[in-house]
């Protein structure tokens, strides 16, 4: 069988996003070519420019898939410049194989590692996520995702609840699970999504610590609901308008008074907007981490009254 292969060059902030499109169009997984680990100096972090690589079948729907990838790269250049897509034809190769060897593990934060599941975890206290990264719902490198699970692993305190709002590859419900969230509520509207943090939650020894669920906002706050619950960290890593549409919504609703929430996706020139909308629901800004043009904005719900305050007037 004969192959096509495209790919283009981005920068790292674009690259999960060009991978995800590609993912949904290529049945095959997707390649992402970054500047391997130097084991001299693991705290460093992916080359600025990564390569996306699919693979495609010569197979009769092929035009059909080249022209949905084509739109869908069209519309993410509306947000961010992308390159044209290349294209090359191969020859039939096991493909599943190829981009394992360009994935090494990644340190995160001061106590996390994102480690490949085909690789042995290095040495030391870190604690491992393990991933399959094939087919490239979030496997860490993105800045978004890095500052979530720095968030994670500042905010969360043991034996809390924690809502995953539009997981992707659930890595960080992972996360969550792994430094000692008792519950963790994780969803997408995505079906390969949920498969995919079924299998992560599965590798990563989570599974009894999550319930993982096809849906958005309603189908969140009816789990969380019948649970008799509420969140106290809720993780949205999302895109700008998905937040402002959610927001308005009741996101705020499903974390109890004075929990937290984390809003990511988000570029620097839309970081105040999403403000403007999420202090108008109520939230109070607490930090605003920034990793190249990309923001993750912290907020804290109305505390619960004191206790005895109703009489301090009098």
């Amino acid at each position: 069988m004969l192959w096509l292969e495209v790919s283009l060059s981005v920068e790292a902030e674009a690259a999960e996003a060009v991978a995800d499109l590609f993912a949904r169009h290529a049945p095959h997984g997707v390649v992402l070519e970054t500047e391997r680990i130097d084991p001299d100096r693991p705290e460093a972090r992916p080359s600025p420019t990564t390569r996306v690589r699919a693979f495609f079948p010569k197979a009769d729907d092929l035009a059909d898939r080249l022209r949905a990838l084509e739109t869908g790269l069209w519309h993410l250049g509306q947000i961010r410049p992308l390159p044209s897509p290349e294209y090359h034809e191969v020859a039939d190769e096991d493909w599943s194989q190829v981009w394992k060897a360009n994935y090494r593990p990644l340190t995160v934060g001061r106590r996390l590692q994102i480690v490949p599941a085909w690789l042995e975890a290095p040495p030391g206290d870190r604690l491992t996520l393990w991933m399959d990264p094939g087919m490239a719902f979030g496997t860490g490198s993105h800045p978004t995702t890095r500052m979530c699970l720095e968030a994670v692993e500042t905010l969360l305190q043991p034996g809390q609840i924690v809502a995953d709002l539009g997981c992707g590859s659930g890595i960080l419900g992972f996360a969550a699970a792994t430094l000692g969230a008792r519950r963790v509520y994780a969803c997408d509207i995505d079906p390969q999504a949920v498969e995919a943090t079924l299998a992560g939650a599965a590798r990563n020894n989570v599974g009894d610590s999550m319930e993982i669920f096809e849906g958005s906002l309603e189908a969140l706050a009816a789990r969380l609901q019948a649970a008799g619950t509420r969140a106290d960290l809720l993780l949205a890593n999302l895109l700008e308008g998905i937040l402002l549409d959610l927001l308005p919504r009741g996101l705020a609703s499903l974390v109890r008074p004075g929990g937290r929430l984390v809003l990511s996706g988000i570029l620097a020139d839309q970081a105040q907007r999403v403000g403007e909308v999420a202090e108008g629901e109520g939230l109070r800004p607490l930090q605003v981490l920034a990793d190249g043009d990309w923001r993750a904005l912290i907020y804290e719900t109305k505390p619960p009254p004191r206790a005895g305050a109703a009489g301090d007037a009098g």
